[in-house]
């Protein structure tokens, strides 16, 4: 296996409060689906959004693919390749209807209208969601938007997937459907989630967040 990410003592604080990442450092490998777990508060969907520069770490470095981040500029490009979904998905989806929310990314790492639509097609059908298509997002149940949020990550082809509390207001038809996915997936992972079982099926190791480091 070959490293894809890698954070080397991370530090995060919010205004005016004590640093929730102190040090956090952790590597991830071609291949891995790595659980991140720790008790609520500590600073596990902080360290996602970290990862990707929506947050800029105080301190430490962030390499991935072979080469430094840094600048707001270095993200952008991250962000290509590394594609995070939010725990709330209302702060993934913004278009009208589910094929535009998928298609907002492919045609903004310019594929045309045509090749855009076919990616939508393809996602679709790969989650089974087709049947959803055309619906108005904010209309549809907390499970179906936690889906469609992934599938707008999915369709942008990531190197690396970013998961928060994925299993979040899913039945359980649909969890056992979202585990088959991941597990169909060939994007090495990063999953908060405190949910036990899914860790077990899902994750090929598991480390811990305390005390803002990573264990």
């Amino acid at each position: 296996m070959s490293l894809l990410l890698e954070t080397d003592k991370l530090s995060y604080a919010y205004h005016g409060s004590a640093p929730c990442l102190s040090g956090a450092s952790l590597a991830l490998e071609e291949g891995e689906r790595v659980g991140l777990v720790g008790d609520n508060g500590v600073g596990k969907s902080t360290f996602l959004q970290v990862l990707v520069g929506l947050y800029k770490s105080h301190d430490g470095r962030i390499t991935a693919f072979g080469q430094d981040f840094v600048t707001e500029e270095d993200f952008i490009q991250l962000r290509r390749r590394v594609g995070l979904v939010f725990q709330d998905p209302d702060d993934q989806l913004f278009c009208p209807t589910v094929k535009e929310d998928i298609a907002f990314g492919p045609l903004n790492l310019g594929y045309s209208r045509a090749e855009a639509d076919a990616i939508v097609e393809e996602t679709l059908a790969l989650l089974n969601l087709s049947h959803l298509k055309e619906r108005v997002t904010h209309r549809l149940s907390g499970g179906q938007k936690r889906l469609v949020a992934l599938a707008t990550v999915i369709a942008m082809k990531p190197d690396i997937l970013l998961l928060d509390e994925p299993t979040n207001d899913l039945d359980e038809k649909t969890r056992i459907r979202l585990i088959e996915i991941l597990l169909s997936l060939p994007q090495a992972m990063i999953i908060v989630s405190h949910d036990r079982a899914f860790r077990e099926k899902v994750v090929t190791r598991t480390v811990k967040m305390e005390n803002g480091q990573i264990f």
